[in-house]
């Protein structure tokens, strides 16, 4: 491990912060110190996991180089690290985040214990939003018949003869006629337009249930005891 000062950590803010083998992980966030011994124990990383994320790595076995921090875990192994994002760290956060990394919390230049980590896969779901479909209105033009009965009236003749029984004097004998129209109604088709539905989408959300399942896979730890002779 590099020997870091307060100092030196503190013009880190900002810098890249690359795993092991090299690869960009995040940039340094925060230092936190011991608040007996005043040492650099615990590496706050802003990372882009799941969104906006900030890990929490042992400082032990980091080296700073010129183009930034390398720590001494690889990029798997901090993305999977316990969700902590405090501005403090408890002795129960220190206790999970060392157990963890295998107690590789060596700042203060304790004995740890040697430990195994046992771990498990947890089911994560997600959701986004997709197109599942569409609802789509078409209007197209038919043609069928129609009727529609009307009255219409006409004008109709009828002779009539009235007896006349009077002395005409100086009678002209001519030849004569008249004509009487006759009416009568026809019908004037016309068509026009009414607007007689309207028709519109409107859109609802409704929740279904989905099971979603998977394997898991999950370490056991077996502890064999031999007997002292």
């Amino acid at each position: 491990m590099s020997e870091f000062t307060i100092a030196s950590l503190s013009e880190m803010r900002g810098e890249t912060v690359y795993d092991r083998d090299g690869e960009k992980i995040g940039k340094v966030e925060e230092i936190f110190y011991d608040e007996g011994t005043q040492r650099p124990e615990w590496l706050a990383i802003g990372t882009g996991f799941f969104g906006m994320k900030r890990v929490l790595v042992p400082l032990a076995g980091a080296r700073a180089g010129d183009d930034g921090l390398t720590i001494a875990y690889s990029k798997d192994q901090v993305q999977d690290s316990p969700d902590i994002d405090t501005d403090e760290i408890s002795s129960e956060h220190e206790q999970s985040l060392s157990g963890y990394y295998g107690g590789a919390s060596t700042a203060t230049g304790e004995a740890r214990e040697r430990s195994l980590t046992r771990s498990e896969e947890e089911l994560r779901v997600g959701k986004r939003d997709v197109e599942a479909g569409a609802v789509r209105l078409r209007k197209w033009v038919e043609t069928e018949p129609a009727e529609v009965d009307v009255d219409l009236k006409r004008e109709t003749a009828r002779v009539t003869r009235e007896p006349i029984d009077e002395e005409v004097g100086g009678a002209d004998f001519k030849e004569d006629e008249i004509e009487v129209p006759l009416h009568a109604e026809e019908p004037v088709v016309e068509k026009r337009v009414v607007a007689k539905e309207r028709v519109a989408v409107e859109k609802g959300v409704v929740t279904d249930r989905e099971t979603i399942s998977d394997e898991l896979r999950k370490e056991r730890v077996e502890v064999d005891e031999d007997e002292a002779r």
